[in-house]
């Protein structure tokens, strides 16, 4: 350690700055590219393990800040495992001949799903020609002329029997609106119902019972017509089926060869032949079927405008040409798009669907690979996120509606057939996604078993930089920006490092880097530059401050017109100026602070105002609780606490949380016990612990600046500072200005360790140390506040004497 707590540290320990002289590079143009994040080797170890771990339930969980690289460095590692991996499957749907609401899913070899598709279809137009040709033949009309001829003839032979045994008898047969009826003759012309009654009874008996003979005949006749129609229409049926037979299997035998080692396809061909000749009125134009096969109702239904749809293959996903496993990210990861959906079409009024409308989801574009799923945006849409794991637990992917998967509709569908799923999942969210989720969702650690944690920042190591140096060169390759010449890449290292809030340690937020990298390239191309520089840099950096500074300006103006009062000169007794950060989107600022302590006798209570009005968060609340614990022991051990004193933030008007302000209430408190008076030039950070030590806080280098800008704006007076814990001075990356000022002699910064030297600081007095009976020096700031402790304690004892003689009285 090259710095003495409680002096104040010199200039090259208020930031590291990155020498361009040490980089090994001109330019960045000069560099090898690579898309490779460094520092993040705990992240990759994880992630390969998760993508070569084959047992199920070791998905990924990437999580990590926004801005790190998590999404660039996933696709990039996942894209060189996928290229190691075979292709997957194609993945198509197929009519289901047996039941047309449950379409068969069919696993092909890559390319072949669309070659089947086209195969079939140029074999649907085929028949759809060869068919009609077929049923016009000669032959097939001679045939099937013969069949009808000989059902006519075997009808009219019938009849004339009929007639035949009926003119034997002097019985006639008339056609009739209602049929066939037979009437008595009496040479050779009908008897009316008037003479017939005249005829003798015997002559009418014979008659009656000619007709009835006749009538039972004729309906034997007319009984036996429709068993002979039938046999004449399964004759033709048969006929048909025989010559759409030799057409089909004409086309169709070829075509099976050619798909015989993929037994699914075979078996589909099959069938399909089968239907084919069942339902081969699908294929004669405007000829709508007559007696057709089994589904052949359901089958019109499903097929749409006919054969063509009906035999057609649905390509869900298309594999054909490509080079490894797919790497799918789903952007949009709600119900459908994740599972797929079955889509709907209006016809004559009402929505219809078949399985040519079956679309894919993310799960089956990925199979066999890798899918990434941001996991803030699928844990938008609950259902997506079931359904994500219920695919995953089964490992299979049914396609559902969102509506059926609730049980909100009952309208009959498709049921398509579930397809297998073998691929890992990659869930990419910040850290508080995977603890809420490993908290709240039983499932989710059996699910995501491998957590890949990306660093927030990396070691500042020479390999690190060289690293980040190539990924700009990357970036500025892929969006030909103008290189960054090794003064530029040094002020983006410092950058880096202050974004990190450490000297030893550089930002893993690459998104910053990068923006930071386009806005220098627009402003050295504004100047003509063939490189970026090291003042295009800072110009930008000046450029997104300023854009983003204008509540820091208000309020720095508001300072300075005294409407916010914060003194930095003069001495007050229980009061001093704390620091604080605002926090504006991904902006960030330091703010002054005036902190004000009361002291009067009482039962011990240190009232933070903050929390009674219920502005104070617990960690404030805690570090005021820790003030009480510090002055009972450290003062008046054996005694009561016989003090009621309040602390406050002035003109505080929102929430305060956090204890970097408990060194500043402290030392308030101090000085309002000991009646010293705290210089205002000064402004205090730090925690501290009920022992009194100074512990680190975050944010100290836009404290240190945010009061440095008040002072700097109403004039640097040599004696104004700030004093932080000594643990943070690791952290120190202070902007140049200010870094200036000290080597002027104009402003300080001091490191403290115990609240000893920050009073000691503040008041000018010593702290003074107690003997071994506690008892402080005479003079020194701690025995002034022992003293008027103890006094408080005496006066409290004779209150209550006093108070106990009058009670008795």
């Amino acid at each position: 350690m090259d710095f003495e707590t409680g002096k104040p540290l010199p200039p090259d320990r208020l930031a590291r700055r990155t020498d361009p002289a040490g980089l090994s590079f001109d330019t960045t143009a000069s560099l090898e590219p690579s898309d490779r994040v460094p520092g993040q080797e705990r992240a990759i170890d994880a992630l390969r393990f998760g993508a070569g771990m084959a047992v199920d339930g070791h998905n990924v969980f990437v999580l990590g800040p926004p801005g790190v690289g998590r999404h660039t460095f996933v696709r990039s590692f996942l894209g060189e495992e996928a290229a190691q991996r075979p292709v997957p499957p194609d993945l198509c749907y197929v009519y289901n001949f047996e039941d047309p609401r449950r379409p068969k899913a069919l696993s092909l070899p890559p390319g072949t799903g669309k070659q089947l598709s086209a195969d079939i279809e140029q074999i649907i137009q085929d028949l759809q020609s060869a068919i009609p040709l077929a049923f016009e033949s000669e032959d097939f009309q001679a045939q099937q002329g013969a069949i009808q001829e000989h059902f006519k003839e075997a009808q009219e032979a019938a009849f004339s029997e009929v007639e035949e045994n009926a003119k034997k008898r002097s019985i006639g047969v008339v056609q009739t609106p209602s049929g066939i009826a037979f009437v008595p003759l009496h040479e050779g012309e009908p008897l009316k119902s008037e003479d017939f009654e005249k005829r003798p009874e015997e002559e009418q008996a014979r008659f009656r019972a000619d007709i009835e003979e006749l009538t039972e005949q004729l309906q034997r006749i007319m009984r036996a017509t429709p068993k002979r129609a039938r046999e004449v229409r399964q004759k033709l049926r048969q006929l048909e089926r025989e010559v759409v037979s030799l057409a089909v299997s004409g086309l169709l035998d070829e075509l099976q060869q050619k798909y015989t080692e993929l037994p699914a396809v075979a078996a589909y061909l099959k069938a399909m032949q089968e239907d084919i000749i069942d339902n081969v009125r699908l294929f004669l134009p405007q000829s709508p079927p007559q007696e057709p096969g089994p589904h052949a109702t359901e089958a019109v239904q499903q097929a749409g405008p006919g054969a063509t749809m009906r035999y057609a293959v649905n390509v869900l996903v298309d594999h054909s040409g490509e080079e490894g496993a797919p790497v799918e990210i789903a952007d949009q990861p709600n119900f459908a798009e994740l599972i797929g959906r079955i889509e709907h079409e209006a016809q004559f009024g009402t929505l219809s669907t078949n399985f040519n409308l079956i679309r894919a989801g993310a799960l089956h574009r990925a199979n066999g690979g890798y899918l990434i799923i941001d996991a803030g945006r699928i844990l938008a849409y609950p259902a997506a996120w079931e359904a994500l794991k219920r695919a995953i637990r089964n490992r299979q992917i049914r396609i559902r509606s969102a509506g059926d998967d609730l049980g909100l509709i009952s309208t009959v569908s498709l049921e398509p057939e579930p397809i297998p799923l073998d691929l890992k999942i990659v869930l990419i969210g910040e850290r508080r996604f995977y603890y809420l989720l490993s908290q709240l969702d039983p499932e989710f650690p059996d699910l995501f078993k491998v957590a890949a944690d990306f660093e927030d920042d990396i070691p500042r190591a020479d390999e690190h930089v060289e690293e980040l140096a190539r990924l700009l060169a990357c970036m500025i390759e892929n969006e030909n920006l103008l290189p960054l010449d090794r003064t530029a890449f040094a002020r983006l290292m410092d950058e880096s490092a202050r974004q990190a809030a450490d000297v030893e340690r550089l930002s893993a937020d690459i998104r910053h880097t990068f923006d930071l990298t386009r806005e220098a390239h627009y402003w050295a191309d504004q100047r003509g530059a063939k490189s970026i520089g090291a003042e295009d840099v800072s110009t930008a950096i000046a450029s997104r401050v300023r854009r983003a500074s204008r509540m820091r300006e208000r309020m720095l103006e508001q300072t300075l017109r005294e409407t916010l009062v914060i003194e930095t000169d003069g001495e007050h007794i229980g009061q001093i100026n704390g620091l604080s950060v605002l926090q504006l989107g991904d902006y960030a600022f330091g703010r002054p602070q005036r902190i004000t302590a009361t002291v009067t006798l009482g039962a011990g209570n240190v009232v933070d105002i903050e929390r009674e009005v219920e502005l104070g968060g617990p960690l404030h609340s805690k570090g005021v609780m820790i003030l009480t614990g510090f002055l009972r022991s450290h003062y008046v051990r054996d005694h009561p606490l016989s003090l009621s004193a309040s602390l406050v933030f002035e003109q505080s008007y929102g929430g305060v949380d956090g204890d970097s302000a408990s060194a500043a209430e402290l030392c308030a408190l101090a000085s309002a016990l000991a009646d010293a008076p705290i210089s205002q030039s000064f402004a205090i950070t730090g925690s501290v612990d009920q022992h009194g030590h100074v512990q680190a806080i975050g944010g100290v280098n836009q404290k240190i600046e945010g009061f440095f800008d008040l002072c700097a704006a109403r004039g640097l007076t040599g004696k104004q500072g700030v004093l932080i814990p000594k643990a943070n001075v690791k952290h120190l990356m202070l902007r140049d200005d200010v870094i200036d000022a000290v080597r002027d002699g104009q402003f300080q910064v001091y490191p403290v360790e115990h609240v000893d030297q920050c009073l000691e600081r503040l008041t000018g007095m010593d702290a003074g140390q107690a003997d071994a009976d506690g008892v402080f020096p005479e003079g020194t700031i701690n025995q002034r506040i022992q003293a008027r402790l103890l006094d408080l304690a005496e006066k409290r004892r004779n209150f209550g004497r006093e108070a106990g003689k009058s009670n008795d009285d």
